[in-house]
């Protein structure tokens, strides 16, 4: 019921966001066109808002035959959480990186990307797996896929405003100055919800993917690693969608520091810092047994889970040979 209620509210709050930007650009006659266009939003968000994000961050499903390593991770991990089974979707990048998008628990999915599989170990896949999970055993999935739908509405409301006008003086009180002002406003004010959505969401998630995985300090790890390397390589997709950023779990675009004021994500060192307290009150440490997902038959040991091979979905390396991700 209160997830309910939250959501609601966001939703509530990112309409009135929507009309007044669409008031400072068009007036009366723009706040009811962009009422028209939050309501189509809000309905659009909520049932199809998911499939956007995977189509928009070149995530594709990968059938359970040609990955069954991930899938058995994936599956018992959703058990120890207690949730259904998520689809599983494989992203195009060499970025390393992950999200997990869905209305509810029953209709959610995990993304993982070709990066991810081919820098981290085993344990510290299964952890940031556990830590999508988490989010959809929240129900933070819906709230963040309906925040970054509009964000990239209001975004685009506004350079639309710019560029094709609308209102008068009459009717809007500001004038060319108030579509102006929405702009460079508007935008900041999607990501300033942006903020409030995601921050506190990434530590409760690392805190619960903790718990679910029963490896805190290979989460640390897999951070560690993931917000090393992603600053050094570039994820096409959340370049072009800036507004998806917060869904993943370490800040995708290129140059962005973590502890800066309009960060959509916490500061990478305090998570991992936290994690670790965890990891000491809860007398955890790496040479505990974790849990690992069978080796492939063909593959020597690696990272203690085995050295698996990803699909790479159509994709070849320079020598036109395929890809294989993992290993």
């Amino acid at each position: 019921m209160f997830n309910t209620f939250r959501t609601f509210v966001l939703l509530a709050a990112l309409t009135a966001l929507f009309m007044t930007v669409g008031y400072f650009i068009g007036g009366t006659g723009g706040m009811m066109i962009a009422l028209g266009f939050a309501l189509v939003t809000n309905v659009v968000g909520y049932w199809n808002s998911d499939k956007l994000v995977l189509r928009m961050q070149n995530a594709v499903p990968i059938e359970r035959s040609r990955v069954p390593e991930l899938y058995d991770m994936v599956d018992i991990l959703s058990r120890k959480a207690g949730i259904p089974t998520p689809a599983v979707y494989l992203i195009q990048s060499d970025q390393p990186n992950a999200f997990a998008t869905g209305r509810n628990p029953q209709n959610a999915a995990v993304a993982v990307s070709a990066g991810l599989l081919k820098h981290l170990e085993t344990r510290e896949v299964a952890a940031v797996v556990a830590h999508e999970l988490a989010h959809i055993r929240n129900r933070d999935t819906l709230t963040m896929t309906i925040t970054a739908t509009f964000a990239g509405a209001i975004s685009a409301l506004a350079q639309f405003g710019l560029f094709f006008g609308g209102g008068n003086g009459r009717d809007n009180p500001m004038g060319g100055v108030g579509r102006l002002l929405m702009v460079f406003l508007a935008p900041m004010a999607a990501m300033m919800v942006q903020m409030a959505v995601s921050r506190t969401r990434e530590y409760e998630a690392d805190r619960i993917g903790a718990e679910i995985s029963g490896d805190p300090l290979a989460l640390a790890s897999a951070l560690e690693k993931i917000a090393n390397l992603a600053g050094r390589q570039v994820n096409v997709a959340a370049e072009r969608n800036p507004a998806m950023a917060h869904m993943y779990i370490i800040n995708p675009l290129s140059g962005q520091r973590m502890d800066n004021l309009f960060s959509t994500h916490p500061d990478t060192a305090n998570r991992i810092q936290a994690l670790r307290k965890l990891a000491a009150f809860a007398h955890v440490d790496d040479k505990d047994d974790r849990l690992q997902p069978r080796p492939a038959p063909t593959s020597p040991g690696r990272g203690g889970g085995g050295s698996w091979r990803v699909p790479t979905v159509g994709r070849t390396d320079e020598d036109g040979g395929q890809r294989g991700p993992w290993g």
